[in-house]
């Protein structure tokens, strides 16, 4: 599916890693999740938990057990002043939400080649070395 090295995966994708609904879109996520180096940020880990809890009314005890095994498994960026300066420049230059564009500066931060996401322009290069991809497309 994917060549890539490191690949970041936004929070939507996690989401589907957990999804009872969306059955197709959980396999193509846990295919994903094998294939290189995975990466997340904070943002994506804060977001997960709202929307996990929000949403699919998932108990602070049991999201705890699954935030504890990520950040086990997965390098997890803490974003700093240069990666938020950074995300600054990313959303003037590709007119994209300053949200998504401090997900975008965290990827770039951890040198992925990909970031996985349905909310930005699948096939898009930012700084001709990420590339974002619509795993469900």
């Amino acid at each position: 599916m994917l060549k890539a090295k490191s690949v970041f995966l936004d929070t939507n994708i996690w989401i589907y890693a957990y999804s009872d609904t969306e059955k197709e879109k959980r396999d193509i996520v846990l295919k994903l999740l094998n294939e290189g180096r995975i990466c997340l940020s904070s943002q994506v880990v804060n977001e997960f938990i709202w929307v996990m809890s929000r949403k699919y009314r998932v108990d602070f005890d049991a999201l705890g057990k699954i935030i504890e095994g990520l950040f086990d498994l997965y390098p997890i960026d803490l974003p700093d002043r240069n990666t938020i300066v950074k995300a600054t420049g990313i959303s003037k230059k590709y007119s994209f939400s300053y949200w998504d564009s401090l997900m975008v500066a965290s990827a770039l931060k951890q040198e992925c080649s990909i970031l996985c996401t349905e909310d930005l322009h699948h096939g898009q290069r930012i700084e001709s070395r990420l590339t974002i991809q619509n795993p469900f497309l």
